[in-house]
């Protein structure tokens, strides 16, 4: 799948994903005004209900007994409506069409005056304008006169309310809404993943080829020379041919036996053959190896042992192979005349082993992926710089396999330091 394919999908779910948030924001605002509106018509029919049980406690005979009974949170004012209201039993009836109408949060009610919003009676807290305001309300005309007197009530905690209701609707449907964004987060991501894993591999297919060309042709043309008539009646050419195939053909088996590693390593059924091993011999092994090869490049090899104890158990040729993949990437990765300095020390429980170079570098971005397989930086040409990509990969999985870690520093144009750190037991 081309990059512009995976372009489209990824724009195409979004834009998909992100209406289904708006269908399902929308679809939650209009049932939170249908909530509403239910509300409104249930207390509405609560207040009404209210009003209608007050006319049976209108009872000229009992105006002073009411009058004395109010509460001391309530006001009066000289009216004739006072005579005929008892604020207990106004705030009994209250509660119970509340009960009723199953309106079961904290409210605040009043009767005031609406010429000129002069509270009668009535239980609050809050600031009277909230009551003044509010839209739960009910004129007592049928009491007295028409349109005078307003029964109020308002709800503190009115959307907290509503939103409990619904809770478990909204819960379930937010629930929902992330898995999609969740399941859609990572499809597209192991989208980009696999288009990445994929192009790796390409690249990977290319250098092995490429790789594998090199010998071959090389070993192809010394046969051809040694099929010449006359050769053989030259030892010193017949030599140098024959020298020519048997090098070649060690760096095609050695560049097999790297490939064939990893695919023991990636099942992950691979023995290491532990033994008491010295690191700094290996290192002085694997300095001497190198030596030639970074003379030629007008560089040097600096080895710092330091570390006391330098005798560990590990299997001595993967561990050969660890100093040897991150010299080999030391002298590939610096332009001109590597540096390369070996040191090591001593922790309480381990060996700490320090390889630093003083070549281009590595970049913060592909510092996270050195370590995957195939993972090569490029640096243009996907030729420039010989390899499979597969050795940091090798290292790491062996480090590890010895209950030891991998440390990367790095920066572009400044070098590039890996500390492996290999415990005693």
């Amino acid at each position: 799948m081309n990059k512009k394919a995976i372009i489209f999908i990824i724009i195409l779910t979004s834009i998909s994903l992100t209406g289904i948030v708006v269908t399902q924001l929308f679809w939650v605002k209009n049932a939170l005004k249908l909530k509403e509106e239910q509300f409104s018509h249930r207390v509405s029919i609560a207040l009404k209900s209210t009003v209608n049980q007050l006319l049976d406690y209108k009872d000229d005979t009992t105006n002073t007994v009411f009058m004395n009974t109010c509460n001391p949170g309530c006001e009066m004012i000289s009216d004739n409506i006072i005579a005929s209201i008892n604020p207990e039993s106004l705030d009994s009836i209250i509660k119970e069409e509340f009960s009723n109408m199953k309106i079961q949060t904290e409210y605040e009610y009043a009767i005031f005056r609406k010429s000129d919003n002069h509270f009668v009676v009535g239980k609050y807290n809050s600031d009277l304008k909230n009551i003044i305001n509010s839209n739960h309300f009910t004129t007592l005309s049928s009491l007295w006169k028409p349109d005078r007197f307003v029964l109020s009530v308002y709800f503190p905690k009115e959307s907290n309310f509503l939103i409990k209701q619904m809770f478990g609707w909204l819960s379930t449907s937010t629930v929902f809404i992330l898995i999609i964004i969740f399941i859609f987060s990572y499809i597209i991501l192991s989208l980009v993943k696999q288009k990445k894993l994929s192009e790796m591999k390409t690249d990977f297919v290319n250098n092995m080829t490429h790789e594998f060309k090199t010998p071959i042709a090389t070993i192809s043309l010394a046969s051809e020379m040694l099929l010449k008539p006359g050769v053989n009646e030259m030892p010193e050419k017949t030599k140098k041919y024959a020298s020519i195939i048997y090098d070649e053909n060690s760096r095609l088996k050695n560049q097999v036996e790297q490939v064939l590693q990893i695919a023991v390593l990636d099942k992950g059924n691979f023995k290491l053959k532990k033994k008491e091993v010295n690191l700094h011999e290996l290192i002085e092994f694997a300095a001497g190896n190198f030596e030639m090869q970074i003379k030629q490049r007008c560089g040097k090899i600096i080895t710092n042992l330091d570390a006391s104890m330098s005798t560990f158990y590990a299997d001595p040729v993967h561990i050969t192979n660890i100093i040897n993949n991150l010299m080999d990437n030391a002298n590939k990765y610096t332009a001109e005349a590597p540096e390369i300095i070996i040191s090591t020390k001593n922790t309480e429980k381990g060996i700490i082993m320090t390889v630093e170079d003083n070549g281009i570098g590595i970049s913060h971005e592909n510092q996270k992926h050195i370590f995957k397989k195939f993972f090569r930086v490029h640096t243009g040409n996907i030729h420039d710089v010989k390899g499979f990509g597969l050795g940091l990969y090798y290292v790491k999985t062996i480090v590890e396999a010895h209950g030891g870690s991998v440390k990367l520093q790095s920066e572009l144009k400044k070098g590039t330091q890996f500390e492996i750190y290999f415990p005693f037991v």
